[in-house]
């Protein structure tokens, strides 16, 4: 009997020890996470604070067994390597991020450390990942196609605007996403019979120059593509967009109010999902081992508001597809 309870205590001690046992499930252990997010904290704060809403709901309370170290680029990509590294210092035992130049920035930080993709765009066809279902190395979490986004966007823009001939593409070239959607925003265009003149933006202070080459262009409505730097200047757009009288559509909803339309995923959802993965990756999960999940459905916003203010009249069609509608 002596024999037997030394060898059940053996066997309780090594479970206990083995390599992946859940840090949250340690007592005394206090779990640290690292949040490393491309845009700002006004625009993706309240994505954030899902993500601590749903780790508490899992039994993770800051303060007590859990501790967050976010970093906001504020739209600067050269401010992400240096937040990593950052990170990497505090130990942290995952980094969530937001956007792509912000998980390229953790990847390139380290090879063991989990990482969670709060929000991306094709991981794969950024080279982020191997594959969506076995993405491989240390990072996993949720990411939408951007390619059959902005051509889902574009087809309801024809729907809302029948005349519709000349749209502004208002993209920063140095996201590694951007290439990708251009490619498909250009030939589904030409299928619609859209031109799609693209006006590029690196920086804040490009931003001026971009509208005023807009106007020369001569189109009728100003598409912004899904980028870090473009969200956190979000209203400095909206007030250029205004001056110019040009209608302006956006991808995450919470950017609606600065629009006519905005077409996109769920953000927050997504934020939310990246609690889970956190906790499934505490638990002892591989991130190699678990998929990345795509959205299984878009949310259309339409600002009445604005679109009035323009003097756009929205067909029903459109307006009955919308999850919300801002009298």
């Amino acid at each position: 009997m002596r024999r037997m309870g030394t060898i059940l205590l053996a066997l309780v001690i090594g479970v206990g020890l083995a390599p992946g046992a859940g840090n949250a499930q340690q007592p005394g252990k206090v779990v640290r996470i690292g949040v490393l997010v491309t845009s700002s904290a006004s625009f993706t704060g309240p994505n954030v604070d899902v993500f601590r809403q749903r780790l508490r709901e899992l039994g993770y309370l800051e303060g007590q067994n859990l501790t967050i170290e976010a970093r906001y680029a504020d739209g600067k990509a050269d401010r992400l390597p240096g937040f990593a590294a950052e990170l990497v210092g505090l130990g942290v035992d995952i980094i969530v991020t937001e956007g792509t130049p912000a998980a390229r920035a953790a990847k390139q930080a380290t090879t063991t450390i989990p990482i969670v993709l709060g929000t991306i765009a094709d991981p794969v066809g950024t080279g982020l990942v191997s594959s969506l279902a076995r993405p491989g190395g240390n990072i996993t979490g949720s990411a939408f196609l951007f390619s059959d986004l902005v051509v889902k966007r574009v087809e309801l823009l024809k729907e809302a605007m029948p005349g519709l001939a000349r749209v502004a593409v208002l993209a920063n070239p140095a996201n590694p996403v951007v290439a990708l959607a251009l490619k498909e925003m250009e030939g589904h265009g030409r299928a619609l019979g859209v031109e799609l003149p693209v006006v590029e933006a690196r920086a804040a202070d490009e931003l001026d120059r971009a509208f005023s080459s807009i106007v020369e262009s001569r189109v009728q409505v100003v598409v912004v593509l899904e980028d870090g730097m473009l969200h956190a200047q979000a209203r400095r757009i909206a007030e250029l967009a205004v001056r110019n009288r040009l209608p302006l559509v956006f991808g995450p909803r919470e950017l609606a109010a600065s629009g006519f339309m905005a077409y996109g995923h769920n953000r927050q959802e997504f934020f939310r999902r990246a609690a889970d993965y956190v906790d499934r990756i505490l638990k002892g999960a591989r991130p190699a081992d678990l998929s990345i999940e795509l959205p299984t459905r878009y949310e259309l916003v339409v600002n009445l508001a604005n679109a009035r203010a323009l003097g756009l009249s929205i067909p029903s069609s459109v307006l009955s597809r919308a999850e919300q509608v801002i009298e």
